[in-house]
């Protein structure tokens, strides 16, 4: 769907106000159908229907030849549209009962909950019944209506303003807003909105769970959300994450006179680990994905690190690859060899050491707006260290520049990516779901390049040329626009990639081939691959600099009307398992990015690196690189040994 998430707003509102005055007991389903959900993420409800299966379903329930569906959906791209125009054209003795949302959504919850095989005998049953549109689309996994999880709380929100809860069935006050002026009315809206959505950010039980959410707005009203939907263990907030920062004097400029703290930053997987009540231990991931059953080794040891004064608590912490014989941690891409699901404890061969660096819940009380010095400080006192198993974040808490230096140097040494600093008393809240400027990330590669690296997703490749033959030999990489709810193209990448890797990346994504670019896809038409891939896969990428482009798409309209921002000199790192592709970087944070580099080349005009080496002439320009850059040849005179030194540069233009 294409740019329509301001347009369907209104919609979108007028609907939920609908809903909550004539069949609120529709509500719940019609947002999650929105959303393209079926439930919490760390339920796990998926139904990821193969689109062959679709296919012969269609076949099935319109009495159409497979050959010709198959034919069709290769035409328009879409199996949706093939559904539809099959069902459009078949003749039928009886009109078939009427959709409601409710039993669409509760079909597709008995899919979700049945195993594959029966998986797909149910999807051949209910496209007998006309849900053939919407089942092929849903069903796949690909339905997308141009609707974050924000445009729905705020349809929510102010559903619920203008239809006060309580009130009986039918409702006596549709409209509580009736009689105040045009600017009043906006005015108590976006405060009731603005409620919402913190209350949302603050509320484990709605991250999102609706199930718990609009049961409450129904009966009870936004006020009140703060009384009914509290943390509770068992149930994943979305991580506080941190801003990528330059170098340790933007730290020191950022947090001014604020005390704060550097820890290490180990490189490996978000571990939410989650202690109940009843003993019962329970680990998500970053996207709140139930990891329990990978981790049986973690929760194993829970016990003998845990205090006896500990009932119940959410902790945060990092799983890391761990060498028990040499004593020491191991890259990330030993931790993805692990199995993923229902792991025998008997037959790990990858350890893990567990690093805790926060508290988030203890004994019934939740700590997120205590201090992080408080949460640090309880953590310590609730939990025991054993060296290989679970051991605290290494940090010092020192605002000595050459100490925070020397730190960062030995992290790196000590395998990991680098430090995070964050704020011990003012504003040192745990925001959650928030990508906070009171964390900051510094990695050594922030200090020799372009800075934080990025996660994009695959949405294309290009077939391989002489040793490549055979394989891709280049890919097309997107990021991702949460607003517009579509992937833009950053760049091409064609390095960092060994044999074994091309290999295996071929073997998965000609799996994933689709005839023509999703709706969903920006594109422009020089930049097309030879081969369109459906975004199923994240990958961690380095690039040496970036630019504007009137070719690739990310950002288009923060820095020029008519131009993106694309990846210079591209190296593929390693695929990121534990991103969806929804999680990939963001336009506007490649954006961020790309302000960060061009101020940094702008301080190459005023500070050079040697101290002793000062600019002496003007920057003479030598050849025109674009509009926005510009060529130079730099002219340093160094007094002390008595020489001059020239430097090609490229500079923006100010």
């Amino acid at each position: 769907m294409t740019n329509i998430v301001v347009r369907a707003s209104p919609k979108l509102h007028n609907d939920c106000h609908t809903l909550v005055q004539m069949q609120p007991y529709d509500l719940l389903c019609c947002v999650y159908l929105c959303l393209n959900q079926l439930g919490p993420a760390y339920l796990g409800m998926e139904l990821g229907v193969g689109e062959t299966v679709l296919m012969k379903a269609v076949a099935q329930a319109t009495g159409r030849q497979l050959d010709k569906i198959k034919a069709e959906a290769q035409e328009k791209g879409d199996l949706g549209l093939v559904a539809e125009s099959s069902r459009s054209n078949q003749r039928m003795m009886f009109q078939p009962a009427s959709l409601t949302a409710g039993g669409v959504f509760r079909k597709l919850k008995e899919i979700a909950t049945l195993v594959m095989g029966s998986r797909c005998k149910w999807a051949s049953t209910l496209t007998a019944v006309d849900l053939v549109f919407v089942m092929d689309r849903s069903l796949a996994g690909k339905l997308r209506i141009g609707l974050a999880e924000q445009s729905v709380l705020s349809a929510l929100s102010q559903a619920v303003c203008l239809t006060p809860p309580g009130q009986g069935f039918p409702p006596a006050v549709i409209d509580a807003g009736k009689g105040m002026s045009a600017e009043s009315r906006r005015a108590w809206i976006e405060e009731k909105i603005l409620s919402l959505i913190l209350s949302h950010s603050f509320c484990p039980l709605s991250m999102p769970n609706f199930d718990v959410l609009i049961p409450v707005l129904l009966k009870e009203g936004i006020d009140q959300l703060p009384c009914h939907c509290k943390l509770t263990p068992g149930v994943p907030l979305r991580p506080m994450l941190a801003h990528p920062t330059k170098g340790v004097g933007e730290v020191m400029k950022k947090f001014d006179e604020a005390a704060f703290t550097c820890e290490y930053k180990y490189d490996g997987e978000r571990a939410q680990i989650h202690i109940l009540e009843n003993g019962e231990v329970k680990i998500f991931s970053r996207n709140q994905e139930d990891n329990t059953s990978k981790y049986p080794d973690i929760i194993s040891r829970i016990p003998k690190v845990k205090k006896d004064s500990v009932v119940s608590c959410v902790l945060d912490s990092e799983a890391v690859a761990w060498d028990r014989e040499k004593k020491q941690i191991q890259p990330f891409q030993v931790l993805t060899t692990r199995k993923r699901k229902d792991v025998d404890a008997s037959e790990i061969k990858v350890q893990v050491c567990v690093y805790a660096f926060d508290l988030l819940y203890l004994n019934g009380e939740s700590l997120v707006r205590q201090p992080l010095c408080r949460r640090r400080a309880l953590l310590k006192e609730s939990f025991s260290e054993v060296e290989g198993e679970f051991v605290f974040a290494r940090s010092i808490d020192s605002d000595n520049t050459d100490t925070i230096a020397e730190f960062l140097e030995q992290s790196v040494r000590d395998s990991c990516e680098g430090l995070m600093v964050k704020t011990l008393e003012k504003d040192a809240t745990y925001e959650i779901a928030k990508r906070s400027h009171n964390w900051l990330k510094l990695k050594k590669d922030y200090l020799e390049g372009v800075g934080d690296t990025m996660d994009l997703c695959v949405i294309g490749a290009y077939l391989g040329k002489g040793k490549r033959t055979g394989t891709y030999g280049g890919f097309l990489l997107a990021c991702y626009d949460e607003e517009n709810e579509e992937f833009q193209s950053v760049c091409k990448i064609g390095t960092g990639f060994k044999d074994e890797d091309l290999e295996q990346h071929y073997k998965f994504l000609k799996e994933h081939i689709l005839p023509k670019p999703r709706a969903y896809y920006r594109v422009d038409q020089s930049a097309e691959p030879d081969v369109w891939l459906d975004a199923v896969q994240v990958w961690e990428v380095k690039c040496a600099d970036l630019s504007l482009s009137p070719v690739y798409k990310a950002a288009m309209g923060m820095v020029d009307p008519e131009k993106g921002i694309s990846l210079r000199f591209p190296r593929f790192l390693r695929i990121r398992d534990d991103k969806k592709p929804e999680d990939a970087t963001t336009g506007s944070q490649v954006h961020d990015v790309n302000c960060f580099v061009r101020r940094k080349h702008r301080q190459m005009f005023y500070k050079w690196q040697d101290p002793e080496m000062e600019p002496w002439n003007s920057f003479k320009p030598i050849q025109k690189q674009s509009s926005n850059e510009i060529s130079c040849q730099a002219v340093i005179h160094c007094p002390s040994k008595n020489k001059v030194a020239h430097s090609n540069i490229s500079l923006d233009r100010l």
